[in-house]
């Protein structure tokens, strides 16, 4: 018992010291805003709760303040635009949940959060995939644009995954190019170039299914699948997705 005690106490020492934490970091955002900064992240969609505070900044407080789960949840529970991205910077992986990730989703408010938190955190949980299906259906504009930022975002970071992992993310953006919501389309587009990026079979599945958006009656489909075929289509694209195969083939 008296080894229990010792434990919790530790436990709760660990948490106001995150608080503290937490409240020290957001003291020194409030100290660094900058109201013209915030007024022209509004324009561009970014929360209305944002200091305007620029990304070098939060890099280095992240460095600063190094990983830490329990200062993370303190952060995103302030509900600060920047303490938020503070947070998707300092979590920790592998101490992330289910549960979490379903509220910080939940809480999602502008587009530069939500790209943020896929890509600097919750890619790199083993929920990954199975979230970028689910949230893919959601009515919820950053709820969905989370999902397909996913399968962006773990088309480019997940090395070990297999090839059937992406194939099976192509039906979800098939079922959902007609979303005419901005920030919703420009998800699912990316979604699509980075999938197609990945490798020469990829490439071909994903320009397949660029080329069957393009001709399609939706307007919001035809401008993901036309602005995909655009770089799935390009010199550029083609000859590095040549020089990978080459590689592979000589090794």
């Amino acid at each position: 018992m008296p080894g229990k005690r010792k434990r919790y106490g530790q436990g709760s020492a660990l948490k106001i010291d995150a608080a503290a934490r937490a409240q020290e970091a957001v003291e020194r955002l409030r100290s660094l805003a900058n109201p013209e900064n915030a007024a022209g992240m509004a324009r561009f969609g970014i929360s209305p709760h944002a200091l305007g505070v620029g990304m070098p900044a939060l890099r280095a407080m992240a460095r600063e303040y190094g990983r830490g789960h329990d200062l993370a949840l303190a952060l995103w529970e302030t509900g600060i635009h920047e303490a938020r991205i503070l947070a998707a910077l300092t979590d920790e992986p592998g101490r992330v949940t289910e549960e979490q990730m379903e509220h910080w989703a939940a809480g999602l408010d502008s587009w530069d959060v939500c790209d943020q938190v896929m890509n600097k955190l919750f890619d790199r949980t083993p929920f990954a995939p199975a979230k970028a299906v689910s949230w893919s259906a959601r009515e919820e504009a950053f709820v969905k644009r989370a999902g397909f930022v996913l399968m962006a975002t773990l088309a480019v970071h997940d090395k070990k995954a297999p090839d059937e992992d992406f194939e099976a993310f192509l039906p979800l953006i098939r079922a959902q190019a007609h979303d005419p919501r901005n920030f919703v389309k420009k998800a699912i587009n990316w979604a699509l170039r980075q999938i197609g990026k990945r490798n020469a079979i990829l490439h071909a599945k994903a320009l397949a299914l660029a080329e069957e958006l393009a001709r399609s009656d939706s307007p919001s489909a035809r401008w993901v699948g036309k602005d995909a075929l655009r770089e799935l289509s390009s010199p550029e694209v083609r000859s590095r997705l040549a020089h990978c195969r080459t590689k592979i083939l000589k090794s």
